[in-house]
């Protein structure tokens, strides 16, 4: 049997609606775009919601916006993609890791006061495989040290903890849009944030510092002439994207049912297996169900990855530990050693498949194989 690692859930209705876009006169951010941000607003709670081109580029401008930027720091967790540091790194600022929690894998909460310096100015916490962070401590500190919070909120759309959603504490909050993203239009992203004068901000920041975007400038009676307040990116959403996402925004809920069902089914097969491991979900956390992982045998990690992979099933490595990957080790120094429960889980996870069009029989042949393979 083959099972694809990832399939999304575009049909006719998105379609249907990017047909409609490609027949119309905008073609780039204009009215569809302008709908998605007050609807996912909306469904976040928070006032206002600014799309970019990526997730990585949503938490580059975030951070620029509050003004970070060369000699500060900024304090995160090595357990995510390499995109969280790479922000960092483009604004001139350093980032600055601390270990996660053994458990959850997410950053871990106690450890981030003892790495604040006088040049720290923000925390990223990632809300790592769907499952958020501790925020109301994060706020605390936060508050305390009179810092920045923007979540990287990749991976947790649908996420809450202790009642609060992604982007009702953090000064922003940074969403994908990826292609195996739990709602899609290949590539894009959004940044949720509750202060007006950021997200108008932003607003130009995306648009080359422009103040009126195209549909601003074009659909009034008369042309108006534009100004360039401040040197900004190209990093826009445009309609045909924003059309896509629509109405998965409509069906998040059922969604979610569905990937729910089936981390189900996976926790409930393997949580008494020998050699495997389950990523905790606290008990306060509702999950975005983003990925599910397993932890097995750092030593056997990989040939188990393989083996699944002869048997027809799609997995992936998410993730290793970044601060070991060689750009940061060269540019920062950092060894093997320094974040040991960010490096175990680094070493041990495998990446099993997730997303709703997932059948019952694949999920059991999923699981039927995964156990063979780890007696390993």
């Amino acid at each position: 049997m083959k099972v694809e690692f990832f399939k999304h859930n575009l049909g006719r209705k998105e379609i249907k609606r990017v047909n409609q876009v490609l027949k119309s006169v905008i073609l780039t951010t204009g009215p569809v775009n302008e709908e998605f941000e007050k609807k996912f607003a909306q469904y976040l709670g928070c006032k206002r919601v600014v799309t970019t081109s990526s997730c990585t580029v949503a938490l580059f401008l975030s951070l620029k916006a509050w003004g970070i930027g060369p000699g500060d720091e900024v304090i995160t967790t090595p357990m995510t993609y390499i995109a969280t540091a790479a922000a960092i790194i483009h604004t001139g600022a350093k980032p600055i890791f601390v270990d996660v929690e053994e458990k959850t894998a997410n950053i871990n909460a106690d450890l981030i006061e003892s790495a604040i310096t006088p040049k720290t100015k923000a925390i990223i916490p990632v809300h790592l495989y769907g499952q958020m962070c501790d925020m109301i401590k994060i706020k605390q500190i936060a508050d305390k040290n009179k810092l920045i919070i923007i979540e990287d909120a990749a991976h947790a759309i649908e996420a809450k903890r202790d009642g609060i959603k992604v982007g009702q504490l953090g000064d922003c909050a940074c969403f994908s849009f990826y292609a195996t993203k739990n709602i899609t239009c290949g590539e894009g992203g959004a940044i949720v944030t509750n202060n007006e004068e950021i997200a108008k901000k932003l607003k130009k920041m995306r648009n080359l510092g422009i103040g009126k975007s195209v549909a601003d400038r074009h659909t009034a009676q008369h042309y108006t002439h534009w100004d360039m307040e401040f040197l900004g990116w190209r990093a826009n959403l445009d309609d045909i994207h924003s059309a896509l996402l629509l109405n998965q925004l409509k069906n998040i809920k059922k969604l979610l049912f569905r990937r729910e069902e089936i981390c189900q089914m996976y926790e409930d097969s393997f949580r008494d297996i020998p050699g495997i491991e389950l990523i905790k979900i606290l008990p306060e956390v509702k999950s975005s169900r983003y990925l599910f992982t397993i932890l097995v045998s750092s030593t056997k990690r990989d040939e188990i990855l393989w083996k699944l992979q002869d048997k027809g099933i799609g997995v992936a490595v998410n993730y290793r530990a970044i601060h070991l990957l060689k750009y940061f080790h060269e540019n920062f120094n950092y060894q093997r050693g320094k974040f040991p429960l960010a490096e175990e889980i680094g070493d041990r996870t495998i990446t099993l498949p997730l997303y709703p069009k997932l059948t019952n029989r694949e999920i059991k042949y999923i699981i039927k194989t995964v156990k063979e393979v780890t007696k390993i």
